[in-house]
């Protein structure tokens, strides 16, 4: 590439690292897993349109909530 010639997303750039930090705190690290669901609850939650992983996610994590008590309860037996 001719060193004259840099494109704008090549050239160095400052970052703000307390907006970038505050972004990293608030958003959940997620992992990509390969996951087995019935067909018609899939299409379900697909119907609703864009974004049905995200809402997958919120409903286990509301089941997460719910039964958190209950799993520390069965570990401390």
């Amino acid at each position: 590439m001719d060193k004259d010639f840099a494109q704008e997303w090549d050239a160095p750039r400052s970052i703000d690292t307390g907006a970038v930090a505050a972004k990293h705190q608030n958003a959940a690290l997620k992992q990509i897993v390969t996951i087995r669901l019935d067909t018609d609850m899939l299409d379900w939650f697909k119907g609703a349109g864009p974004g049905y992983q995200t809402r997958i996610n919120q409903i286990l994590r509301q089941y997460m909530a719910d039964h958190r008590d209950d799993a520390i309860a069965a570990k401390a037996n």
